[in-house]
C-alpha cells in the first residue's frame, strides 16, 4: 500500500528504486546502432517513452509478440516495465484446441529474454526455458515457437529469464475447446492478478539475502505481548514466545515480499482505479482467474456472490460452490457467478499477509462501484504449519532436530533399505511404490544426509496430508473456502495404473539466511531428476519450511492424489503448505529436458531441478 511504500523512501538512495527499465532502456539505446542494423525501427526502440497500450486480445494461429521496454506509472512514479506488445499484462492470447500455432517473439530489450507457456503440453524445445529448452532470445533476435495445441482451458505465459516476470513480462493465455463446454455462461472475463514493485527486482533479492524480514512489518509488539499475557496467562505466553525464539523463527513470516513495496494489480489496474466488468442482471459470468504474480498468494472472494469453481489449472472439475478460495502463485481457477441484483459487486483479492489487495468490480453500470471489504485479521502460523505433532513433541530438542532422520523414522520396519542407501546422494529418495493410485503415499518420511547444515534450519517432525485444510488465515473464518480435497476431475482418470516407484522431495531452506533448496541442495549443485519414458511415478513433497511453495513441473501433468483414484484432478502447479506433505502422480510421457521448480520468483534460482525423461 502507498503509505507503507513511503516509510523508508526518505532514507533510500535514488539508485535503490526500480530502474531496470531506465538502465535497460539506456543500454538499449546505446545498442541502437546494432539493432538498427538488424532492421529494428527507431519508433520501436522509443516505445518505452509512451504510456502502456491497452491490453488487447489476439486470436488465430499466427502471433507476433514484441518484448519492449515500456514506461508505466502504477504508484505515482514513472518506471519502466518489460512489456509484451506495449502492454502490462501482455495481450490475451486465444488459441483453439487442435490448431498448430506459430508465435514469433522478437526481443527489443538489451538482454536475453524468453517466454514460457505455463501449463501447456508441448515439445520440450518449445517450452521456453533458457539453458534447458533453448538458449534464450538474444537482443534484436526473433524466436519462432511452433507446436500443436492439445488441450483447452485457462493458462498464462511469462518470461523464464532472470527476474523479468516481476517487471511485467507476463500475460493470459486462453485455449478454446473443440467440443462444447460442460457448462454455460453469458460473459467471459479474464481476471489476472499480479504484483508490481517500483524497486529493481535484483535489489529486492539482494535485500532478502541480507535480511529476510526486510519487507515484514507485522512482527510482534510490546502491546501484543501484554495482550497475550492477559488472554493466555504469563506461563503460556512465555512458553510460546520461548519456543519461537529458540527456533529463531517468526509466526508472522507469511510472505517474503509484501505490500510495503508491492502494488497489487488486477488486469493491470491498481486498487485505486480497479478493473471493471459489465453484466446484465441474471447473466451467468465466467471469470478466468490467473495468479500471475511473482511472490503473492491471494485470497479471493466476491461478497454477496457464491462462486462455482468449474476448472482448476485449465482442467474441468466437478463443480463446487464456495465463498472464497486461495490462489497460489501460477495457479488458475475458473469460476461461474450469477448476479441476481442490479448492483455492483467487488472482486476482492487480498494478499495472504493482508498488506494489500487487488480489486475489480462486476457492475451493470460503470458509474456504480462496490464497497471494498475490510481486511481479514493478520494470520498467525501455528504448530500445524510447522509440521508438528504436539502430542509427541520433545520440546528440548526443538533447536537441534537431528542430522538425518525424522522422529517418525525410529521404526524402520517395512522400509526399502536399498533406497535408503541412495539417500546420501543429492537428488531424491526413490522408494518402492506404496499405496494405490489416487490415495497418496504411506511411505515413511526420509531425510537425506544433505539436509543437515547451515542451509536447513527446520524439519517438519510430523508432516501430514492436509488436503482439506484451506490454509493459515482461512481456517474457521465463517465462509465456505475451497480446498484441494474438493477437486475432482470431471472426467475419468486417463492413466489408471498404480505408480511403479515414488520420489520423495523435501522443500528445505534457512529462512533467516534466505537460502532455499530441495533436499538441502540448491540447483547449482544438484543432479537432474531422471524419469523413464512412459513410467507412472508418484512425487511426494515434504515441506520442511514455514512457507507455502507452489511447485511447477513443466511438460507433464501433476495428478493430485485427493483420495479418489477414478477422478484424479490434473494440475500444473501444486501448492505445498507449510509443514505438510502432498503427493501426485506423473505419467512421464514427454521426452526431453524439463524445468521443475518453486514458482516463487525469488525462491526459483535455488529451489529448482532439471528433469530428464529418457
Amino acid at each position: 500500500m502507498a503509505h507503507n511504500r513511503n516509510k523508508r523512501e526518505a532514507t533510500r538512495r535514488p539508485e535503490e528504486f526500480f530502474s531496470p527499465g531506465r538502465r535497460r532502456f539506456v543500454t538499449g539505446l546505446a545498442a541502437g546502432t546494432a539493432l538498427l542494423g538488424l532492421g529494428v525501427s527507431p519508433a520501436r526502440l522509443l516505445a518505452g517513452l509512451e504510456q502502456p497500450a491497452p491490453q488487447r486480445t489476439l486470436r488465430g494461429r499466427l502471433f507476433d509478440l514484441t518484448i519492449v521496454p515500456q514506461q508505466v506509472n502504477f504508484t505515482g512514479q514513472k518506471r519502466f516495465a518489460t512489456a509484451v506488445n506495449g502492454s502490462v499484462p501482455g495481450p490475451i492470447l486465444r488459441w483453439r484446441e487442435g490448431d498448430e500455432v506459430t508465435i514469433n517473439v522478437t526481443n527489443h530489450i538489451a538482454e536475453s529474454t524468453s517466454i514460457h507457456w505455463h501449463g501447456i503440453i508441448l515439445p520440450f524445445q518449445m517450452d521456453g526455458v533458457p539453458d534447458i529448452s533453448f538458449p534464450g532470445i538474444a537482443p534484436g533476435e526473433t524466436f519462432r515457437y511452433r507446436f500443436r495445441v492439445s488441450q483447452s482451458g485457462t493458462y498464462w505465459y511469462h518470461s523464464h529469464s532472470g527476474f523479468q516476470e516481476q517487471t511485467g513480462l507476463y500475460g493470459p493465455l486462453i485455449v478454446d475447446p473443440l467440443e462444447p463446454e460442460p457448462f454455460s455462461y453469458d460473459r467471459d472475463y479474464v481476471v489476472m492478478l499480479s504484483d508490481w514493485s517500483d524497486e529493481n527486482p535484483a535489489g529486492i533479492y539482494a535485500r532478502l539475502k541480507k535480511m529476510a524480514g526486510y519487507y515484514n512489518f507485522a512482527e510482534r509488539t510490546t502491546p501484543e505481548l501484554w495482550r497475550d499475557i492477559r488472554e493466555k496467562g504469563l506461563q503460556k505466553t512465555w512458553q510460546d514466545r520461548a519456543m519461537w525464539n529458540r527456533m529463531r523463527m517468526s509466526d508472522r513470516d507469511l510472505s517474503d515480499v509484501t505490500g510495503y513495496t508491492y502494488t497489487f494489480l488486477m488486469n493491470g489496474h491498481t486498487p485505486a482505479d480497479g478493473w471493471t466488468g459489465l453484466f446484465r442482471k441474471g447473466e451467468k459470468i465466467r471469470l478466468r482467474i490467473i495468479n500471475g504474480s511473482a511472490m503473492t498468494f491471494f485470497d479471493v472472494r466476491i461478497p454477496g456472490l457464491t462462486m462455482t469453481v468449474v476448472a482448476a489449472d485449465g482442467q474441468n472439475i466437478e463443480p463446487v460452490s464456495v465463498d472464497e478460495f486461495r490462489i497460489g502463485v501460477a495457479e488458475t481457477y475458473d469460476v461461474l457467478v450469477e448476479p441476481e441484483d442490479d448492483r455492483a459487486y467487488t472482486i476482492f483479492a487480498q494478499a495472504l499477509d493482508r498488506t494489500g489487495y487487488a480489486r475489480g468490480t462486476l457492475t451493470p453500470d460503470p458509474s456504480l462501484m462496490g464497497e471494498v471489504p475490510e481486511f481479514d485479521p493478520y494470520p498467525l502460523l501455528t504448530h500445524v504449519d510447522m509440521g508438528m505433532d504436539m502430542g509427541n513433541m520433545d520440546m528440548q530438542n526443538m533447536e537441534n532436530p537431528g542430522p538425518t532422520v525424522d522422529a517418525a523414522m525410529q521404526s524402520m520396519a517395512g522400509m526399502d533399505h536399498g533406497a535408503m542407501g541412495a539417500m546420501a546422494g543429492i537428488t531424491a529418495a526413490s522408494v518402492a511404490r506404496r499405496g494405490p493410485a489416487g490415495l497418496g503415499s504411506d511411505t515413511r518420511v526420509i531425510h537425506a544426509e544433505t539436509e543437515a547444515g547451515p542451509g536447513v534450519d527446520m524439519r517438519a517432525r510430523a508432516p501430514k496430508y492436509r488436503l482439506d485444510d484451506p490454509g493459515v488465515g482461512l481456517r474457521d473464518n465463517g465462509r465456505r473456502v475451497l480446498t484441494y480435497a474438493d477437486l475432482k476431475n470431471l472426467y475419468p482418470t486417463a492413466d489408471r495404473r498404480d505408480p511403479e516407484r515414488e520420489i520423495q522431495l523435501h522443500l528445505t531452506g534457512n529462512m533467516a539466511r534466505y537460502m532455499w533448496s530441495i533436499n538441502g541442495v540448491k540447483y547449482a549443485d544438484a543432479e537432474p531428476l531422471r524419469f523413464a519414458y512412459g513410467e507412472r511415478l508418484r512425487i511426494t513433497f515434504i515441506n520442511d519450511t514455514m512457507m507455502n511453495h507452489p511447485m511447477h513441473l513443466h511438460g507433464m501433468w501433476s495428478e493430485l492424489e485427493t483420495g479418489d483414484g477414478a477422478r484424479i484432478p490434473r494440475k500444473h502447479t501444486v501448492i505445498v503448505q507449510p509443514g505438510a506433505r502432498i503427493s501426485y502422480l506423473v505419467t512421464a510421457d514427454a521426452m526431453g529436458g524439463w524445468a521443475y521448480h518453486c514458482h516463487l520468483l525469488y525462491h526459483m534460482p535455488a529451489m529448482f531441478r532439471k528433469v530428464e525423461v529418457k
